[in-house]
């Protein structure tokens, strides 16, 4: 295998791996449970990417709440990059 495919292949990993964290991001689940030590991991992979993000992409404002776009707009780079190693 050579080095861009499996460049290709961390890259397809870690775009499955943004995916989970935004779905979990959706539910509020207790620390001490073990879908909140799953969470925080998957937090501690993703946050260093999307902290830089969030500080370009303010979240959107609807009604009282803030959609953050910055898992999006991640996803979608990863997925990009994946593909064009590919």
């Amino acid at each position: 295998m050579s080095l861009t495919g499996i460049l290709g292949t961390i890259l397809e990993l870690y775009g499955w791996v943004i995916l989970a964290a935004i779905l979990l991001s959706w539910f509020q689940v207790p620390s001490d449970h073990p879908v909140g030590a799953i969470k925080r991991g998957l937090a501690a992979v993703t946050e260093p990417l999307l902290r830089p993000i969030r500080r370009v992409l303010p979240p959107v404002r609807i009604g009282g709440a803030g959609l953050d776009l910055s898992p999006l707009v991640l996803l979608l780079a990863v997925r990009l990059a994946a593909s064009f190693l590919t």
